[in-house]
């Protein structure tokens, strides 16, 4: 690592703390956290498995779910397993390319799951506003160019954050990330440099996909409840809402941990700081934890696919 006055340096690598202020909980703690990172991974991979195996779920609502449950994959998986083995083995030392690499995924793959929910409204909105044309609009090949245009969504507005930092910051104050993994503030706060374009690019890009994203979803809902209070009984409107519950249970589970993470990040500065690095690896977990279940409890046909493996399972013990 090269050294200039004593102060910056060029680090080859940087060293994660885990959570900071309660290392010595951290071999507690990697219960609860390796139990969702396992609950996590079962789950969005039961998802996957049993939409490519039931055929009644091979529509646009359900292929969007197998594009979250790979996203949720990619988030955790970027996350906890070196997290887990802070807690383990105490081996915060991460390179400065993997600790990019990691932001990249974390921030670029949180973009694309945010566009997914855009095309999940999207098809409810046809759906429920246009059905004779819902099979006609949302085909196969529609479903995978919105699938595709979020993933380019997400690598062109993250992928200038890490080539800013690797181009514009090479010099740091400090070789200790005071978090669990290379979130971009954590990484960016470090720098001697003049930091002022990274901070702008992450808040306005954070601020941008937020507020579109929303905007999009509510005025498709908007739409959508248009559409439901013209119907004639009420219990034709509630079985068409009930068409959107899952979707909405996942808004709710991916946005509202965004929402009061960054506002405590910003506005909390009384908050100590392993409530902030908890949240953030809420943030992340959370979803993909929840995603699986809520659709597995409020999907008929991916909860009788799955009492049905069950039951076979039974029998053949």
């Amino acid at each position: 690592m090269l050294t200039f006055h004593n102060v910056c340096s060029v680090p080859s690598s940087f060293q994660l703390t885990g959570i900071p202020g309660l290392e010595s909980l951290h071999i507690w703690l990697s219960i609860p956290f390796g139990s969702m990172y396992l609950v996590a991974v079962v789950g969005n991979i039961t998802i996957l498995a049993v939409v490519r195996v039931e055929r009644s779920l091979h529509q646009p609502m359900y292929f969007f779910l197998c594009m979250l449950a790979v996203i949720d994959l990619v988030l955790s998986t970027s996350t906890m397993p070196k997290l887990l083995g802070i807690f383990w083995f105490g081996a915060g030392d991460i390179g400065l390319d993997a600790c990019l690499t990691q932001m990249f995924l974390i921030h670029c793959f949180a973009t694309v799951e945010s566009g997914i929910f855009v095309a999940m409204a999207f098809d409810r909105y046809v759906a429920i506003c246009d059905p004779l044309h819902h099979t006609t609009v949302l085909t196969h090949i529609m479903v995978g160019r919105l699938g595709l245009a979020a993933l380019l969504r997400g690598i062109l507005y993250i992928g200038p954050l890490p080539m800013m930092i690797r181009l514009q910051l090479p010099l740091y104050k400090a070789r200790v990330i005071m978090h669990s993994y290379c979130e971009h503030m954590a990484v960016v706060t470090l720098a001697c440099g003049d930091s002022r374009i990274n901070n702008v690019y992450g808040l306005g890009i954070g601020f941008l996909v937020l507020i579109l994203d929303s905007v999009a979803i509510a005025t498709s809902y908007v739409m959508i409840f248009r559409a439901v209070m013209g119907l004639a009984t009420p219990e034709a409107r509630l079985k068409t809402l009930g068409t959107c519950g899952s979707h909405i249970c996942a808004i709710l589970v991916f946005y509202v941990p965004i929402a009061v993470s960054s506002l405590i990040h910003r506005f909390g500065h009384q908050v100590p700081p392993p409530v902030h690095t908890l949240l953030a690896n809420f943030y992340l977990l959370i979803p993909p934890i929840l995603n699986p279940i809520v659709y597995a409890v409020r999907t008929k046909q991916i909860r009788e696919r799955l009492l049905q493996i069950l039951k076979i399972q039974t029998m053949i013990r």
